[in-house]
């Protein structure tokens, strides 16, 4: 048993947690072990590139630091709630790193241009774990190409298989259904024209594309699916600028229409990076016309648009929930 940290309210509450799986160290630095996390969020911040994650029980305004070295993009909690992965930039190109949530040692998990990626693989980026905890998807950039294309990798590094080769359009992040048989992902022409949803089975069945439709041209980030399949939330472009969150029913693969969740914010708000935080509940960054830092905020998930929402995190980017 390892002591822990858990601040609550600002004071600093010490207990007991049992240890994690040890992880080899990639020279990347962490943060400092002894984290308490159970549910809640991951996320960067803008002005250092670190991984943070904050307990739902927690203070949001004290998130505990995971990584310390900046350059993170894309954390992604695992589905049983102890580690995230996410994609590191620097001078040799990008790579997939893992640390666990009760904070200790950063590993490499895959790196660009591993043998095992024939084609060669590039420019990662939104991964995500498995409902099992066995593999990681994520998006990357086969032979320097900008079509982009979907990848999977076992959490031991090995077994790397391109799920979607010989494409002709590009993808974006992937989101696991529950029984972990398939992802799914926006697609189109390019990573700044993804006008579809792509549900893309592991098995190499066949690519299931659905347009968006609902005065939604193209989703801007992420597709997420809910905790029990039957929906996704996306954050869909309309015809202004404004980036607004969406959710719709999937069902045998395919999108049904579109209805907006939240009516918060003017008409050039940004609501991007949408993630479930529960069976009737999403989170979404949040952006206003002032250029203020982004922040996460809650919504239920109703028939109508609501303009009541939760303010989670403040100063955050890019922000993944769990477990589930």
């Amino acid at each position: 048993m390892t002591g822990t940290r858990y601040f609550v309210g600002g004071l600093l509450v010490v207990g007991l947690l049992g240890g994690c799986e040890p992880f080899e160290d990639d020279g990347g630095g962490g943060g400092v072990g002894g984290v308490r996390f159970s549910k809640g969020f991951a996320f960067v911040r803008e002005d250092d590139r670190n991984v943070f994650v904050v307990d739902d029980a927690g203070d949001p305004n004290s998130p505990q630091r995971l990584t310390s070295t900046g350059g993170a993009y894309w954390p992604s909690v695992s589905k049983d709630g102890r580690s995230v992965v996410f994609v590191q930039r620097g001078g040799l190109g990008t790579s997939l790193l893992t640390v666990p949530t009760t904070g200790g040692t950063v590993a490499t998990l895959f790196s660009e241009n591993d043998a095992a990626c024939a084609r060669g693989c590039t420019n990662f980026r939104t991964p995500t774990f498995s409902p099992d905890g066995r593999g990681v998807v994520f998006v990357f950039s086969p032979g320097n190409s900008s079509l982009t294309s979907l990848g999977r990798v076992n959490t031991d590094g090995s077994g790397f298989q391109e799920l979607t080769p010989n494409s002709v359009v590009a993808y974006g992040a992937p989101s696991f259904v529950p029984n972990g048989t398939a992802v799914v992902a926006p697609t189109g022409s390019g990573l700044q024209q993804l006008n579809q949803v792509a549900y893309v089975p592991l098995s190499g069945g066949a690519i299931i594309a659905s347009s968006l439709g609902n005065d939604v041209g193209t989703v801007a980030n992420r597709v997420a699916v809910s905790p029990d399949g039957s929906q996704v939330v996306l954050d869909g472009r309309g015809s202004s600028s404004s980036v607004r969150t969406y959710v719709g029913t999937l069902s045998g693969g395919r999108l049904g229409a579109l209805r907006r969740v939240t009516s918060y914010g003017g008409a050039s708000a940004q609501e991007t990076w949408p993630v479930w935080t529960g069976a009737s509940q999403v989170g979404f960054l949040f952006a206003d016309s002032a250029g203020g830092d982004p922040g996460i905020y809650r919504s239920t998930v109703s028939a109508a648009p609501s303009n009541s929402v939760t303010l989670a995190v403040p100063s955050a980017a890019e922000p993944s929930y769990g477990p589930l």
